[in-house]
């Protein structure tokens, strides 16, 4: 094991690093560091295993093989394995939304009793969206057809997804003229895993094209109805106050973890953990009570609605087992480690896998059931409570931290204007006025070949502190939540502009979206910043950037393409995977911005993408004809309140903003 220090910026990380290593046990760094060296046509994407004529690769220098058997050049190669990883990424978010549809409609048809409809306003909204009648119609009746309606984006073949009429009308025209707006969610997947099979598609252009369209089909279709669905059954999301890293294991209680996406199951290991009877059962095996936390977007989803405690994201998931004080980790689908198997062996931990589609040879599998979900749900936590006994050293981190979470676009809006005023024309008027620079997106995951949390930290630290308002989902808003950025005396962080602005609306400067699927939420929140007009009538015109410092996943490319081909200047942190051919990294830059507005680049510096960012924003703010930024023209009104609050105590301090108190 090398440097903890290079691995983690997470103290609670470093420290069981080193336990890990004292027990001997293996973890994604030590992989990584076997896997060295890795091959070089991999990692700039020159490599090609669409047939069985290969692998084939094409040499970067230009000495060795320039074609693949086939002919294929190193543009046609990079291309056909990026459009394949953006359609790979929009099956694995959109597969989410399709099982929050089914759920629905088993919810309304009176199959899945243990599920509610708990927004009804959020399911007329939507019913709107779909064409769905609601006068004089009863909510379940409604909810069925929603969900029927729901089911119908997925397999559809012509036309236009429902959704997209949510974007502001100049984007859907430029879509249209292009060809690119998305017909059917699954239409397009299957259309990119068409054009990719070999003698098809061999011309970057279109073959990149097409996966900016599969992944608009993710952004605008599945990802969009995954979390309006959400919303539907669970609630949707209020800002509360919950804590944040490993420190919020319990020594004296029955530790259960939830890893993974699928709400459905959380939200019912919740209820489980809170009942009665099996609380005193824990108690019978000498625990004080049962205690929840979550990990990767599981964590987002149960922590912005239930106030659950997040433990880490996605490379804290081995560290938790680390610990020695997990009885019990619930997974679904999606970043959940095959080498969770072993390592539960090493240590103590009951790891049960419940989804049909996640299956790890040698793990206890209990398949998930929504028509009998609580049932199921107290069967999974039992087997935590009976493997308490078995707990032996425990190594549970001081580290913790609060945060404020929650942050739906629909609470923004509230936010700003109250009930019957509710509107974006407070945050248009800030970014026209110079008090914000503008805003940014910041996302995506973890990745072992970088220093854990470190290009997320330094990515937001630095945005706020230039006036930029950053809202971030997924594994990044756990990294940020970790080390207090998401509590509202963060603001002491923040530029002048943006500190004046969490103290009069009582934010944090950066605000907690959700899960990775809400990054939709962000495609409404900048599609409603366009609507309100001041800041031009499309995504593109508005000052404004996205970031994905740490990604890993093809989920990510997707979200990066829905991004840029909304109108947003995208930047992926890391390696990038076309950096082979300098034709598709221009086209993904210059190309892109010149068709859509929107741009894509691979940038691993994270000190270079922030400096990009913020002269795209200015640039953005002189074609608007906005005033030049200058941090030192606002900030004074708000100072000395802000002080005072920043000296109460932090429970008080966050209590203010919390809707669960």
């Amino acid at each position: 094991m090398t440097d903890a220090c290079r691995l983690s910026k997470d103290p609670a990380i470093q420290k069981l690093l080193s336990i890990a290593a004292e027990d001997g046990v293996e973890l994604a760094w030590d992989r990584l560091e076997a896997q060295q060296p890795q091959c070089g046509f991999g990692k700039l994407g020159l490599c090609c295993r669409v047939c069985h004529q290969g692998p084939c690769r094409v040499d970067p220098f230009g000495e060795g093989p320039q074609r693949g058997v086939c002919g294929a050049d190193a543009e046609t190669i990079i291309a056909r394995n990026f459009a394949r990883m953006s359609a790979a990424g929009a099956a694995a978010h959109s597969d989410h939304g399709r099982d929050m549809a089914l759920t629905l409609l088993a919810a309304a048809e009176g199959h899945a009793p243990n599920y509610e409809l708990r927004d009804v306003r959020k399911l007329l909204s939507v019913a709107e969206y779909l064409d769905v009648p609601t006068k004089d119609r009863e909510p379940i009746e409604i909810a069925k057809d929603v969900a029927t309606k729901a089911l119908a984006q997925f397999g559809q073949q012509t036309g236009e997804l429902a959704y997209v009429q949510r974007a502001p009308k100049k984007r859907q025209e430029i879509w249209r003229h292009l060809g690119i707006m998305p017909r059917g969610i699954d239409r397009e997947i299957v259309d990119v895993m068409h054009r990719t099979h070999i003698g098809n598609d061999q011309f970057y252009e279109t073959l990149l094209m097409s996966a900016i369209r599969v992944s608009l089909g993710d952004g605008w279709g599945g990802s969009m109805l995954s979390t309006d669905i959400t919303d539907i059954l669970f609630g949707s999301p209020v800002p509360l106050v919950a804590k944040a890293n490993l420190g919020a294991l319990d020594e004296t209680m029955v530790n259960v973890v939830v890893h993974g996406h699928e709400p459905i199951l959380s939200e019912m290991i919740l209820v489980a953990v809170n009942d009665p009877e099996l609380i005193e059962y824990a108690k019978s095996k000498g625990a004080a009570g049962i205690n929840l936390g979550g990990l990767c977007c599981t964590s987002n989803e149960t922590l912005m609605r239930q106030g659950v405690a997040s433990l880490g994201n996605f490379l804290s998931q081995e560290l938790a087992i680390v610990t020695g004080a997990v009885d019990l980790m619930v997974v679904d689908i999606q970043c959940i480690m095959q080498a969770l198997g072993p390592l539960t062996q090493h240590y103590h931990t009951k790891l049960v896998t419940t989804s049909p589609k996640a299956h790890i040879e040698g793990v206890t599998h209990v398949e998930f059931d929504e028509l009998r979900a609580l049932d199921i749900a107290k069967q999974v936590v039992r087997m935590g409570i009976d493997n308490y006994e078995n707990r032996k050293q425990t190594h549970i981190p001081t580290d913790i931290d609060q945060m404020v979470a929650g942050f739906s676009h629909e609470y923004i809006n509230y936010a700003l204007g109250g009930m019957y005023r509710g509107s974006f024309r407070p945050l248009n008027d800030a970014v026209a006025s110079g008090r914000l620079r503008g805003a940014a997106g910041v996302v995506g995951c973890n990745h072992a070949g970088t220093c854990q949390d470190e290009a997320h930290l330094y990515t937001v630290r630095e945005l706020i502190k230039n006036d930029v308002l950053v809202v971030m989902t997924g594994c990044g808003a756990i990294a940020c939540a970790k080390y207090g950025l998401l509590s509202p005396d963060a603001a002491r962080f923040a530029g002048p502009g943006l500190r004046e602005i969490c103290e009069t609306v009582g934010i944090p400067p950066v605000l907690h979206l959700g899960s990775c699927v809400d990054n939709t939420r962000i495609l409404t929140v900048l599609s409603q910043m366009a609507s309100e007009g001041g800041l031009g009538d499309d995504i593109s015109d508005l000052p404004g950037a996205g970031f994905a410092p740490e990604w890993m996943s093809e989920k990510a490319i997707s979200i990066g393409c829905y991004f840029a081909g909304s109108g947003v200047y995208t930047i992926m942190g890391g390696r990038s995977p076309i950096a082979g051919s300098k034709k598709v990294t221009e086209f993904l830059g210059d190309g892109l911005e010149a068709r859509l507005g929107g741009r894509l680049e691979f940038l691993p510096d994270a000190q270079e993408a922030v400096d990009r960012a913020l002269r795209h924003i200015d640039k953005k703010r002189a074609a608007l004809g906005l005033p030049v930024y200058d941090a030192k023209r606002h900030g004074q009104s708000g100072d000395a309140v802000t002080l005072k609050v920043f000296e109460k105590a932090d429970d008080e301090v966050l209590n203010v903003y919390s809707a669960r108190v």
